[in-house]
């Protein structure tokens, strides 16, 4: 079984995804309101794939990632959300540990076909 954690701090987007990926199989989905409560759950569960907003009051998704050993940032896909679709964006992304990347707004079909690629990708790794 596979574990993605969703951490958004808007509520109904959270929701979205997670009604957006409920259809998966074998997949066992976690969220989490703001970057603090995502390294609690990240430092107490093995995550393979974390979708990740940018941009999040106290917390961004940068400093989530910042917070992360290396071997952690290895061993967990980062799915990175963001409104901000910049390119300069998308480089600290990846400097932080990001390996995808996704502009916001998104189609929820958008969204499962990113999923389902990443997750079998990562289960092809291990």
């Amino acid at each position: 079984m596979q574990k993605v954690m969703v951490v958004d701090d808007e509520e109904v987007l959270r929701m979205l995804i997670v009604d957006t990926l409920e259809d998966l199989e074998d997949v066992e989905i976690h969220t989490a309101e703001n970057g603090l409560e995502a390294l609690s759950k990240l430092s107490q569960n093995h995550y393979d794939l974390v979708i990740l907003d940018y941009m999040m009051p106290e917390m961004t998704g940068i400093e989530v990632l910042g917070q992360l050993d290396d071997e952690k940032k290895k061993a967990t896909a980062i799915l990175m959300l963001t409104a901000k679709a910049q390119d300069v964006d998308r480089l600290r992304a990846v400097d932080a540990g990001a390996r995808y990347f996704m502009p916001k707004p998104f189609s929820p079909m958008e969204l499962l076909q990113i999923v389902e690629g990443i997750l079998n990708d990562k289960g092809k790794q291990l």
